[in-house]
């Protein structure tokens, strides 16, 4: 799934007299980012975008997950491979089989207003979304009926049908709102929330300042961090033009950490910094081309077959990613997930001949010609986009590049109007929901028109189970017909490198670019030597 909290920021420009005044700041008052040191009690984190929107439930880039992360609770958390682990939630579970779940939430959470988080926040957020159909969590509970609070500390979701994808999909993308404060406005979907806020995160945002930097202080008591406290006063997040410009303010020691992932080529330079730590991330989705089976000729199985077999993944691994990326074995259950995963999966074997010879018994003996789409802006699909041209070539396909505007990009892909779709999946991290939406016939980003009924079922079979060990033979089949089929090219599965400075410990990783050790948890534990 795409999720909108996860790709594409707006850029953003850093201003010079801000970036100064940040660091003068920062010595006046003996903390934090440059003038740092072993008490340093803030940290200062580079992005490349502003925020858009302080409302958490509409949030559509990673600067705006990054700040109201820290501001709004969610029900779960994720560990390093995709499981859902206790957050606001202390235990979840089914009943009445599965047309009813329930979560128990921790008694010891406040709003930074004094009042506490409440089941009657969780069923108030939940309504809210369920009736405005707002972001991402809207599509993702369609078997939502209603919800009531059974006690301050437990909510009761009643389901329209037995859905074992609910509860990690209401838990893990849906933040819980203050139903005091959302509630009065006529339209959560439309309340800007940008300013006053009431928030229950370790931190709270305190000044913002557009295309400079975004000021969150420390919220105690705050019953996930170490003694109830945050270990930093403050957490700041610096606006810059670029990465470049991002990493030269950490070399430099102006700022302590950069929040969004490192190009291979960048992240190679800097891991012989003495000055600077990586850590490697591995990615929650994937990248891809889709091909439009409801077009021909690339609604003939062999000719899918032979554009899969013109591709030398290894080559676009090595030399696109420089190394950064591992193989999915051809698979939408990834190497990540390792309790969906199938050991069986096989990736595409590279073989001209091959393709040359499934051309030719699909009809096309004397090669074809296809255009494929991508977002002119993604660095590394403009490179691997290239390999891709050059090996469909020697098979005697052509395929015409077009990188386009984001916008545009979009808008193609939303409307099915391409031959060949190139490019990625932030976060795939519920396979029975992520299959469905995105292969099911109808599903809302099956940009490849797959409809296909044996599939549907299989993933119908998953969904509906409450016990994930139930769901994994189906969901593994399912996954084995898209790889047969090649209704989904999956090239590789990127390894993400995040750099902060070598004085820093205490981070808690995540997977994924949007939560790596920019999280709630790695925030509230993080410490400077």
């Amino acid at each position: 799934m795409r999720p909108v909290t996860a790709r594409r920021a707006v850029r953003g420009l850093a201003a010079v007299l801000g970036a100064a005044a940040l660091v003068v700041s920062a010595a006046a008052c003996g903390a934090g980012g440059a003038s740092g040191g072993k008490s340093a009690t803030r940290i200062v984190i580079g992005t490349t975008a502003d925020v858009v929107n302080y409302n958490p439930l509409v949030g559509n880039s990673r600067t705006d997950s990054w700040v109201t992360n820290l501001m709004y609770p969610k029900l779960m958390s994720m560990d390093m491979e995709g499981k859902r682990v206790p957050h606001l939630a202390t235990s979840w579970e089914y009943a009445e089989g599965g047309t009813k779940a329930r979560v128990k939430i921790r008694d010891d959470m406040k709003w930074t207003d004094g009042k506490p988080v409440s089941a009657d926040d969780v069923v108030f957020t939940i309504d809210a979304v369920a009736k405005e159909k707002i972001g991402v969590v809207a599509g993702l509970i369609s078997s939502y009926g209603s919800a009531k609070a059974l006690s301050p500390t437990e909510v009761e979701f009643t389901l329209t049908k037995p859905d074992g994808t609910f509860l990690d999909n209401v838990g893990f993308w849906m933040a819980v709102v203050p139903a005091h404060v959302f509630g009065k406005a006529p339209s959560v979907a439309k309340f800007a929330n940008d300013s006053d806020w009431v928030s229950a995160g370790p931190y709270k945002l305190t000044k913002v300042e557009r295309g400079q930097r975004y000021v969150l202080d420390r919220v105690t008591p705050y019953p996930l961090a170490p003694d109830n406290t945050p270990n930093l006063e403050q957490v700041v997040f610096r606006v810059f033009g670029d990465v470049n410009t991002e990493v030269l303010a950490l070399r430099n020691g102006e700022i302590d950490l950069v929040a969004n992932a490192l190009p291979p080529t960048l992240a190679k330079s800097v891991q012989n910094d003495n000055k600077l730590k990586t850590v490697e991330i591995p990615s929650l989705g994937w990248a891809h081309m889709q091909y439009n089976v409801q077009r021909a000729p690339l609604d003939k199985l062999e000719v899918r077959q032979a554009l899969a077999a013109a591709v030398d993944y290894e080559a676009i691994r090595k030399s696109a990613l420089q190394g950064a990326a591992v193989s999915s074995d051809s698979s939408v259950l990834t190497p990540t997930l390792k309790q969906w995963h199938d050991p069986s999966a096989q990736e595409y074997r590279h073989d001209v001949a091959k393709a040359k010879e499934l051309l030719a018994k699909a009809g096309h003996a004397d090669g074809l010609t296809l255009s494929m789409i991508y977002d002119q802006a993604d660095p590394n699909i403009a490179k691997w986009a290239q390999l891709v041209r050059d090996g469909a070539k020697e098979a005697g396909i052509e395929i015409k590049l077009e990188g386009l505007e984001r916008n545009t990009y979009v808008a193609k892909g939303s409307n099915r109007d391409f031959d060949i779709y190139a490019g990625s999946w932030a976060i795939m991290d519920n396979p029975p929901a992520n299959l469905g939406l995105a292969f099911k016939c109808g599903g809302f980003i099956n940009y490849a028109n797959v409809c296909d009924p044996e599939l549907d079922k299989l993933i119908s079979q998953a969904q509906e189970q409450t016990d994930p060990q139930a769901a994994k033979d189906p969901i593994q089949r399912a996954a084995r017909i898209i790889s047969e089929q090649v209704y989904d090219n999956v090239l590789y599965v990127e390894k993400f490198t995040f750099a902060h400075g070598a004085k820093w410990t205490g981070f808690e990783q995540r997977p994924s670019e949007l939560l790596s050790i920019v999280n709630p948890e790695s925030l509230a534990k993080a410490k400077a030597n």
